[in-house]
């Protein structure tokens, strides 16, 4: 599901404000316990995976293990979820998550290059193409297309693809493109490895990387 950003940077802003009320003084541990756990828990749910967020309140866990230096999280936590909604509500956020699938989707384009460089066409086919399809449902997410039949079945890509184009997320040119990388990846799934060749696997590979580049998920 796509983020829903002012929903965040609700429950964040509530969270800000009932950890600024506390009295640690008057309250006992295990009310102190609890929100020190609350605050660092809405920082690992809410921010993006491996992101300076999560490092920085990674800092505050010898703090969390012993009770008496518990409470000296709390204001470090609250910088850091003040930091993470101002994020959200510039829309920061999207990049970062935007990089992060990035990062991702060109560590299995690089294997797949390698895997074509050393003969094995049809095993760099279907990692191509099973990118091809991964990126296809985050652009969905982003766009809000759902992904899903009414009885809860994933849609298939070409599906997707479709409802992408008319959506307006890109044109009908990147349509046919698309459709043609997800015959050429059904091929080789499915073992028809002579209904295609080496350069033709080398054009998907680079189209996907283009196609993904120009747009972000």
């Amino acid at each position: 599901m796509p983020l829903d950003h002012k929903a965040i940077i609700k429950q964040i802003d509530v969270l800000l404000v009932k950890s600024n009320d506390m009295n640690t003084a008057l309250l006992p541990n295990t009310s102190v316990a609890a929100m020190v756990n609350t605050l660092f828990s809405t920082v690992h749910r809410l921010a993006p995976p491996g992101s300076v967020y999560h490092r920085h309140a990674k800092l505050q866990e010898p703090r969390l293990s012993q009770m008496n230096t518990m409470f000296l999280a709390i204001e470090p936590l609250r910088g850091i979820l003040s930091a993470l909604r101002n994020d959200y509500a510039s829309g920061y956020l999207q990049s970062v998550v935007e990089l992060v699938h990035a990062d991702l989707f060109a560590d299995f384009l690089d294997m797949a290059e390698y895997l074509l460089q050393n003969g094995y066409k049809d095993a760099a086919a279907v990692v191509v193409g099973s990118v091809l399809e991964s990126h296809l449902r985050k652009l969905c997410d982003k766009h809000g297309v759902t992904v899903a039949k009414p009885d809860g079945k994933p849609k298939k890509a070409d599906t997707l693809n479709s409802e992408l184009t008319a959506a307006g997320v890109y044109g009908k040119l990147d349509q046919k493109n698309v459709t043609a990388w997800l015959d050429l990846r059904n091929k080789a799934a499915h073992g028809e490895y002579s209904e295609y060749t080496k350069e033709l696997v080398a054009i998907m590979l680079q189209g996907v990387l283009d196609f993904s580049a120009r747009f972000p998920a």
